[in-house]
């Protein structure tokens, strides 16, 4: 299948570097700081693409899932609100509130509820959000 790539780059300390990110097709580039991520100054955050990520992810799954069972939607709109929070001397994200909005002709409340459970396990970035193993492979490079 596919392989997606990003980077980041990230110059200086912790509270007064700067750093950016960007994804691997070129079709978005951003800086980003300590006080973007931590602060709520306005910039991106890891935490953020991490979001966009999951809603993508899921709005896609949950138009399949739906459209599999005859249920076609017309629309789907996903928000992910990610917490990042001071956890044990460091942080951690520590909840992911997600929420969709979908419009689909004919299906019942109770069979929408299901299918949209059924996403939210099944939903390839929810599966790696649950716990998968990250391998690293790290490099230094002289100056």
């Amino acid at each position: 299948m596919s392989v997606s790539q990003a980077s980041a780059q990230w110059k200086g300390d912790l509270k007064t570097g700067q750093g950016s990110m960007k994804l691997g097709s070129g079709a978005w580039e951003g800086p980003f700081s300590f006080k973007t991520r931590f602060e709520g100054e306005r910039g991106a955050n890891p935490e953020e693409l991490i979001g966009a990520a999951l809603a993508g992810c899921y709005s896609m799954a949950l138009s399949h899932g739906l459209a599999s069972k005859g249920h076609t939607p017309t629309r789907v709109d996903t928000q992910a609100k990610v917490h990042l929070n001071p956890v044990d001397g460091g942080f951690a994200i520590t909840r992911i509130d997600l929420t969709c909005q979908a419009v689909v002709p004919g299906i019942s409340t109770g069979e929408f509820q299901q299918i949209a459970e059924d996403t939210k396990k099944g939903c390839p970035v929810s599966k790696v959000l649950a716990g998968t193993s990250i391998e690293l492979h790290a490099t230094v490079r002289p100056e």
